[in-house]
């Protein structure tokens, strides 16, 4: 499994990376794992706003149909069009061209909150 250092982590498997003030999101290795073969993704429209701990999209894969749930509260500012077309990136590469969408923080506080590698590797080894 590939967890990214200079990410953070949220118990919902995603991550976030700090892009300028911009944090880019997307799922986890891990997650991605789980899933199996990701086949559809539905994602937010530019200009949407997602809210912490909320749904902001779905991820479908050949085993499951799982939710994606915001790390931060934010306007979306960029989405991830070319996901609508080869899903499959995220299971091939999650943390770079598998990304999802970019958010505008509401409140940048939020990001200290989530997890840093050391703290995610150990829940997912709890899991």
């Amino acid at each position: 499994m590939d967890f990214p250092e200079d990410l953070k982590y949220t118990r919902e498997h995603e991550w976030a990376r700090q892009k300028g003030s911009r944090l880019v999101i997307g799922i986890t290795d891990f997650a991605q794992d789980q899933l199996g073969d990701v086949v559809f993704v539905e994602l937010p429209e530019i200009g949407d706003t997602v809210k912490k701990g909320e749904s902001f999209g779905v991820v479908e894969s050949t085993k499951a149909v799982s939710e994606l749930f915001a790390p931060i509260s934010g306007k979306v500012v960029e989405v991830n069009d070319p996901l609508a077309d080869a899903p499959e990136t995220i299971n091939s590469d999650p943390y770079e061209e598998g990304w999802m969408i970019a958010v505008e923080p509401a409140d940048p506080k939020e990001v200290e909150a989530l997890m840093d590698v050391r703290a995610y590797r150990a829940f997912v080894e709890e899991q």
